[in-house]
């Protein structure tokens, strides 16, 4: 019966490891690059450059003069390219001076926003108006439309400003787009790449412990051998 059980719990140590190996090097590989990396350069804080983006916001008109049919239930004074403006029910973009509705934001407007909070130094190659993204976009499960600013840059730098609210949003660049990849391996979602509660996750963890539980087992019931000699004198 002990060998019988060694025999198993050998057969599960080496399939088990076999199977989850590659991933366990995936994992090892992923969490020396997060650990040797610089959150805030990973976010882009590096190319963008500090600014007064307004001072006062002066002769604003009376939120009773807006739209007269619009139920106001949320509200925010921002400042667009250094003009106030009223965000209203995180949908409508008024001018917070004439109370003109603001539909959209304009190539022209995006790409000024985008060189305020950009160093001067980067030039802008292109710009990309998107309306749909997919579950591997760098700009994924976030607000469309939106304006995305290509940079003339080694690192090939994009700044994307929302078309809706005129928000400058968010930096992607070349280690940001690495840091993305390495993470898909190491929460094991494949799909979207940032639920840590996948199957496939729990899955390989319980698989990891089973691993361990049968090299303890055989550490255990393994009994080293014993030397026999016949000493004849």
């Amino acid at each position: 019966m002990r060998k019988n059980n060694q025999f198993y719990a050998r057969r599960i140590h080496r399939f088990l490891g076999v199977f989850i190996g590659i991933q366990f090097i995936f994992w090892t590989i992923s969490g020396l690059y997060f650990s040797w990396t610089d959150i805030d350069e990973i976010h882009g804080d590096h190319f963008r450059t500090d600014h007064m983006m307004h001072e006062n916001a002066t002769e604003l008109i009376d939120l009773s003069k807006l739209d007269s049919t619009l139920l106001i239930a949320s509200l925010e004074l921002r400042f667009v390219n250094h003009k106030p403006y009223f965000w209203v029910n995180e949908s409508k973009l008024f001018d917070a001076q004439s109370g003109v509705l603001h539909s959209e934001i304009s190539e022209t407007e995006a790409r000024e926003i985008a060189q305020i909070y950009i160093k001067d130094d980067l030039q802008i190659r292109e710009m990309e108006y998107l309306t749909e993204t997919g579950p591997h976009h760098e700009y994924r499960d976030s607000a469309l439309p939106v304006w995305a600013v290509h940079f003339d840059d080694s690192e090939n730098l994009v700044a994307y400003v929302d078309a809706k609210s005129g928000e400058f949003t968010k930096v992607r660049h070349r280690a940001w787009r690495w840091f993305d990849f390495l993470w898909m391996f190491h929460t094991m979602d494949y799909a979207g790449r940032d639920n840590f509660n996948n199957l496939l996750l729990r899955v390989f963890s319980l698989a990891g412990l089973a691993a361990v539980g049968s090299g303890f087992t055989l550490f255990f019931m393994t009994k080293p051998k014993k030397n026999k000699s016949n000493n004849k004198t």
